[in-house]
């Protein structure tokens, strides 16, 4: 694991909430910025609470946030993983504490109430149960796909 701040919010998230490892917290938001420059999701809305820190500003000069759903940042999540990782992705997942898609919302609810996501009112833990079946999604259903010969 890399030093952190033992004052980050991180840093004690990770010490009173063992279940899962910086490298899972890491992926998410990782797989959160594969997902909107890759994939193209999450869609722009007015920030709902204005903070004192700089976020994008509309055409209107009122504060922009980028979202996307439960389910979407799943779907994200297990093309980034299988891209990274290939037919270990399920693997290396589970080596961070992450079995199925509701860890994955347990760590993002995590990151919510530590201040470093955040999230609308519809958004709710169970958008993200049940999302995929991590042996189907990450394992069955893997393809190598050759990548096409340069002519």
């Amino acid at each position: 694991m890399p030093m952190l701040d033992p004052s980050h919010p991180l840093a004690k998230l990770l010490k009173n909430d063992k279940r899962y490892k910086f490298e899972a917290y890491a992926f998410v938001f990782e797989s959160l910025s594969y997902a909107q420059e890759k994939m193209g999701l999450g869609q722009e809305r007015p920030a709902e609470e204005e903070e004192a820190d700089p976020q994008p500003k509309s055409k209107e000069g009122r504060k922009v946030e980028r979202h996307m759903t439960g389910q979407q940042l799943c779907e994200a999540i297990r093309q980034y993983a299988l891209e990274q990782f290939g037919l270990m992705a399920k693997a290396v997942l589970n080596s961070w504490g992450v079995h199925n898609t509701g860890d994955i919302g347990n760590i993002v609810f995590n990151l919510i109430e530590i201040g470093q996501m955040r999230k609308t009112k519809q958004d709710t833990r169970e958008d993200f149960e049940n999302v995929f079946d991590f042996d189907t999604a990450l394992v069955r259903d893997f393809k190598i796909v050759p990548q096409a010969q340069a002519e």
